[in-house]
């Protein structure tokens, strides 16, 4: 049970319940997912395309020679990698023939397609990745030697840091939606999906967006709760 110590003994910190909240919205956000994976997962693809196979196709369709497909482990741990462009497909997706493993091979497509256009929110979350990484990794430790020590403006740049992390988290929600609308209207233009199919590509790839808008929401209670104990804190000064 989390407590802290102010001078005055060990008193129960009350705004862990805002963490307690994000942490369950994250849960039920990936359960979301992962159960709408697994339930279209079971549903070949008319056209009987792999994974692969699709995102070759969309690649070549609109031009995109320089991106390798590759097949990595694990589940659902597909990507597209700017620096060595691949788009990169888990075993769940590669080599197989379903509406979902399609529908997320498409998505990834989508970032190789942004990457190819220079989509500006892209470049942006891009560029903004040593500062995300910078914010992730110092705020927290700052934050908390502050609470420990009773120095104030630690907590105060912990926080700030820890916005930047969060500005990170919200640049995302627009190149993944972008993505997943790339993806959707290239499976359809293409002839990969069709009806039904896709309704159910929309509904996995609409799962797998809310991941991300949990995240935020997680986050911004996370510092909600920091800006409390900061005010608690300059109230005990």
């Amino acid at each position: 049970m989390p407590y802290y110590g102010y001078g005055y003994g060990l008193v129960w910190d009350p705004t862990y319940v805002l963490v307690i909240i994000g942490a369950v919205i994250c849960m039920l956000a990936s359960s979301r997912v992962n159960s709408t994976f697994h339930k279209y997962a079971r549903v070949r693809s008319m056209t009987g395309m792999t994974g692969a196979e699709a995102a070759q196709r969309l690649l070549r369709s609109q031009g995109i020679y320089d991106v390798q497909v590759r097949h990595v482990g694990g589940s659902l741990t597909d990507h597209y990698d700017p620096r060595t462009k691949t788009v990169n497909l888990s075993d769940a997706v590669y080599a197989q023939t379903s509406v979902a493993a399609i529908g997320v091979a498409a998505h990834e497509c989508g970032h190789a397609i942004q990457h190819n256009v220079g989509y500006a929110p892209l470049k942006l979350r891009s560029a903004f990745v040593p500062v995300a990484n910078l914010g992730s990794t110092l705020a927290m430790p700052l934050i908390i030697l502050g609470l420990i020590i009773g120095l104030t403006p630690f907590i105060q740049v912990g926080i700030w840091l820890f916005v930047l992390a969060i500005a990170f988290q919200v640049i995302t929600l627009p190149v993944e939606f972008n993505a997943s609308s790339r993806a959707i209207r290239l499976l359809e233009s293409q002839g990969i999906l069709a009806g039904q199919e896709v309704d159910g590509t929309k509904k996995v790839l609409g799962a797998a967006a809310l991941t991300y808008v949990a995240a935020v929401a997680s986050s911004l209670l996370q510092l909600l709760r920091l800006v409390i104990l900061a005010g608690g804190r300059r109230r005990d000064d």
